[in-house]
C-alpha cells in the first residue's frame, strides 16, 4: 500500500520554519522527517503538502496527484515522528478507519478519492472532516505509548539529541572511516564515529564520541583544530571552518558552512554560520546567513522558561534552553544579538546596533530602532543569487512560492487569518 504524508493546520505552530517546505522536510536527528519514513517502510512514498507547495517541492517523495482516485493509500500527519514498529501497527488500518491523537489525526486509511473530500482549501486535511466520514480509533488500540506530533520549533531541538542517535545507530555505517585522515586528528571512542567518503579531516581536529556519536557525511570537510562532541550530524558537502566548537546534539544538513561555537543545534541545510560567536538551541532553516560575532542567548538570567511568540501569540515552552529561531531566506549582518527565544520571519534583512525585537516578521528589514516592510522584488532577487551561487534553479514554480509566502505570513503573523 502506498504511504501519503500529509499536512493538517498544525504546520501553523511550526512556522517560519514551513513556510518554504512541508512539515514532513523538518529536520530532526540526523534525517528529515521524510527520510525517516522512508527508511522505516517498504512502501512508496508520497506526499500532499499545502497547495502553494505542490509544484516546486517534490523532495524525497512522489506527487499525490499522480494516484488514481479509486486507489487505496495510508495517510501518515507530516509531523508525526516515526518508528518502525507503529508505522507496521498502523499499516493494518482499513478503509474509512483514523487513528486520533488528541485533537490531530495521526493517519488514515482511504481512497483517493475519498482522501480529497476531507481536504481543506489550502490543501490540508480538516480534521472535523475527518471525523465526520471516518471511524476514530484511538492510538492506544493500534500502538503503544504516546505518539511524537511535532507542535512547535523547540520540540524538534528538544529531541535531536535522541534522533541524531538513532539516525547513526540505524543508518551509519559506525566505526568505519572511508573518508581521508590527515594526520594528527584524534579520535576518542572511534567505535562510535562514522566519516564517510569523500569527508576531508584536517590536522588538529579532536572528534569526542564518548557521549554519543559523530556521523560525518559525504564530501564534508572539517578544517584544522576543530572540536566535534557529539551527538553530532555534519550533513553532505558542509564545511566545518578552522578551529570550530561544535558541541553535542547539534545537527548540520547540506552544503552549510558552520564555525565558532555551536551547541544543541539545527541548521537544516544551505545555510552559513562561518565566523566566530554562539549559536545555541537554534533552528535555522535553509538559505540563512549569520554574520560575523553573531550571538544568540538560549538562557535568561533567571533560568526560567523562554517564553517564545509563535505568530503574534507568546507560547510558555516549558524549556529552560531555547535559542534563535529564523525562517528561510532570513540574514543578519555582523555583531547582531539575539535575545532568548527570538523568532525571526522568512525573508528577513536585520542589522544595527541592539536586540531586535523578540518576534521579527516576515519580509521584515531593520533590526532593533526600526523595522520596515522588506520590499519583495529585492527580497526575491537576493534569493535568486543566493541559491543560484549553490547551482539551484530559481524557477517560476519558486517565485509563485514566494508571492504566496509573502500573503500568506501577513495574514498569519497579524492574526487575520483564523
Amino acid at each position: 500500500m502506498k504511504l501519503i504524508l500529509f499536512e493538517d493546520l498544525g504546520y501553523r505552530d511550526l512556522l517560519p520554519l514551513t513556510y518554504f517546505r512541508p512539515v514532513w522536510d523538518l529536520r530532526c536527528g540526523a534525517l528529515t522527517l521524510a527520510e525517516k519514513t522512508a527508511f522505516l517502510s517498504k512502501s512508496p512514498l508520497y506526499g500532499l503538502s499545502r497547495t502553494y507547495l505542490m509544484k516546486s517541492f517534490q523532495k524525497n517523495v512522489s506527487a499525490f496527484d499522480t494516484i488514481g482516485d479509486d486507489e487505496t493509500a495510508l495517510f501518515l500527519n507530516g509531523r508525526w515522528l516515526p518508528d518502525a514498529g507503529s508505522i507496521q501497527k498502523i499499516e493494518q488500518l482499513s478503509s474509512g478507519q483514523t487513528i486520533v491523537y488528541e485533537d490531530s489525526a495521526l493517519a488514515f486509511c482511504a481512497t483517493i478519492g475519498e482522501a480529497k473530500k476531507v481536504l481543506s482549501d489550502d490543501g490540508t486535511v480538516d480534521v472535523a472532516r475527518l471525523a465526520e466520514r471516518f471511524q476514530p480509533l484511538s492510538h492506544e488500540t493500534i500502538m503503544s505509548g504516546k505518539p511524537m506530533l511535532f507542535r512547535y520549533p523547540w520540540d524538534l531541538i528538544r529531541l535531536n539529541a535522541e534522533q541524531i542517535t538513532l539516525d547513526a545507530k540505524n543508518y551509519a555505517q559506525l566505526g568505519t572511516v572511508e573518508g581521508t585522515l590527515r594526520a594528527g586528528v584524534h579520535i576518542l571512542v572511534p567505535e562510535n564515529v562514522a566519516i564517510a567518503k569523500g569527508a576531508t579531516i584536517q590536522p588538529g581536529v579532536v572528534i569526542n564520541a564518548e557521549n554519543g556519536p559523530v556521523w560525518i557525511d559525504e564530501d564534508a570537510t572539517v578544517m584544522a583544530n576543530s572540536v566535534l562532541v557529539g551527538p553530532l550530524y555534519i550533513g553532505k558537502k558542509s564545511t566545518i571552518k578552522i578551529a570550530a566548537k561544535i558541541y553535542e546534539n547539534t545537527s548540520i544538513g547540506p552544503v552549510c558552512k558552520v564555525g565558532g561555537e555551536v551547541e544543541g543545534c539545527i541548521i537544516h541545510g544551505y545555510s552559513n554560520k562561518q565566523h566566530d560567536g554562539f549559536l545555541g538551541h537554534a533552528y535555522l532553516a535553509e538559505w540563512v546567513n549569520l554574520g560575523a560575532d553573531t550571538n544568540n542567548s538560549d538562557l535568561k538570567n533567571n533560568y526560567g522558561s523562554v517564553t517564545v511568540n509563535i505568530n503574534g501569540h507568546p507560547v510558555n515552552t516549558g524549556e529552560r534552553f531555547v535559542g534563535l529561531i529564523m525562517g528561510d531566506h532570513s540574514k543578519c549582518a555582523i555583531n547582531t544579538m539575539f535575545n532568548t527565544g527570538t523568532v525571526v520571519g522568512a525573508c528577513c534583512n536585520i542589522f544595527g546596533a541592539g536586540m531586535p525585537p523578540k518576534f521579527v516578521p516576515s519580509f521584515s528589514w531593520g533590526g532593533a530602532e526600526e523595522l520596515v516592510a522588506y520590499k519583495f522584488e529585492k527580497a526575491m532577487a537576493v534569493a535568486k543569487i543566493v541559491m543560484e551561487r549553490r547551482n539551484i534553479n530559481f524557477t517560476a514554480e519558486t517565485a509563485a512560492v514566494f508571492e504566496t509566502v509573502q500573503h500568506l505570513a501577513k495574514e498569519i503573523e497579524s492574526g487575520t487569518l483564523l
